[in-house]
């Protein structure tokens, strides 16, 4: 039995510290079918979509799901130091041997006591290990629990930063293709005959934006539960319009040239291909179409509005086809297991950007009119 017990524990320890080292330190996206953060997220996630799905606004469902990626962060690391206590308790069991003042028994709950106290090396000395392989797992141990501070301290800013990063070119997706953004509008507010440098630079950007994004979230998987700070802003979002953005311009619209909307479109396309595996997402073959013909020609014409012409013949639209079913089936499974609603390709209607709203635009307008109905004289005497 204390044998048994002894393997149990040092096998939890080594789960525990490769889990761990796979999640915190290693850059990579691993494929093994069991690892024990995923199946620490597939059970906290789908409970807490369940419990978001019973709140009917939208924002305070997505305000709620935002708690969960930070918060689930802090249950992530109290869950891997209590694995590690709990094996360090199994280990001890079966060195037996220990002393406990005032004559009481030891059982196997005050080990997990006296595990508790040394991992977070606490030291009340009131249970003593009277062997060498018992003296020598309360030093590990202890050492153990200082490395896993230095793992809190150090993974937390890591996160944040990252997330910081990928928050930048979303807030200036605002203002240049609404909110919530759609491919539709950014091209529109870019006009007739857009500037090609200009054009190319931001996709330039966006390439460099997907890079990142898919590098720290393979990296950092948990960044993929963190909401944008506004609840019409999302990381996939803003992935899905430059997606659309690009497939259009490959598509053909006069005047643009598409060497760099490829180049955006590849990188974009294998971040959404390879961010679907990380959220385990799955393929649903009977999803609803994105762009209907009737919003299809709409796009056309809201185009044609802005003075761009997107090229109108049937190798088009199976290009364009053939684009969208390249990326679509991937944004729309890693939206419906993340539960982010995907924005259209045009906008249903026309909202004000994130950046036009305050909070005292009501009363700075109401008194603004207010000054204007008074007599010249009182005006400037008040000013």
């Amino acid at each position: 039995m204390l044998t048994f017990a002894a393997i149990a524990g040092l096998v939890i320890i080594l789960a525990v510290l490769l889990d761990a080292f796979e999640t915190v330190v290693l850059p990579r996206r691993i494929t093994r079918h069991f690892r024990l953060t995923a199946w620490f997220y597939r059970n906290t996630w789908r409970p807490w979509v369940k419990l978001a799905q019973r709140i009917q606004s939208p924002n305070r469902r997505e305000a709620f799901l935002s708690y969960f990626g930070p918060l689930s962060l802090i249950l992530l690391l109290v869950f891997w130091a209590a694995g590690l206590i709990f094996g360090f308790a199994l280990l001890q069991y079966g060195a037996g041997e220990h002393v406990r003042l005032g004559d009481e028994p030891i059982t196997f709950g005050i080990l997990v006591y006296h595990s508790g106290e040394t991992f977070f090396t606490l030291g009340y000395g009131d249970i003593v290990p009277s062997n060498g392989f018992a003296r020598a797992l309360a030093v590990i141990e202890a050492g153990m629990g200082f490395a896993f501070l230095g793992v809190v301290i150090g993974y937390l800013p890591v996160v944040y930063q990252a997330f910081s990063t990928r928050e930048l070119e979303i807030s200036k997706l605002d203002s240049r293709a609404g909110s919530p953004p759609t491919a539709g509008e950014l091209l529109a507010r870019l006009g007739c005959c857009p500037d090609q440098i200009v054009l190319d630079q931001i996709f330039r950007d966006w390439e460099h934006w997907s890079a990142d994004l898919l590098a720290n979230h393979l990296s950092y998987p948990v960044l993929s539960f963190f909401r944008s700070q506004h609840s019409n802003q999302s990381w996939l979002g803003a992935l899905t319009v430059m997606l659309d953005v690009t497939a259009l311009v490959m598509t053909g619209i006069e005047g643009i040239t598409q060497d760099q909307a490829k180049l955006t479109f590849a990188m974009a396309r294998h971040a959404a291909v390879d961010l679907a595996q990380v959220v385990n997402a799955r393929y649903d073959p009977h999803a609803e179409n994105r762009l209907t013909n009737e919003e299809f020609e709409q796009l056309r014409q809201a185009l044609a509005a802005s003075g761009l012409t997107l090229r109108q013949d049937d190798d088009a639209d199976q290009k364009l086809a053939k684009l969208r079913s390249m990326y679509e089936p991937y944004v729309q499974a890693i939206g419906r297991n993340m539960l982010i609603t995907l924005p259209p390709w045009i906008p249903s209607e026309k909202k004000r950007d994130n950046w036009q709203g305050g909070p005292w635009d009501k009363i700075i307008q109401a008194k603004g009119l207010g000054e204007l109905g008074k007599p010249a004289r009182v005006r400037d005497e008040h000013f």
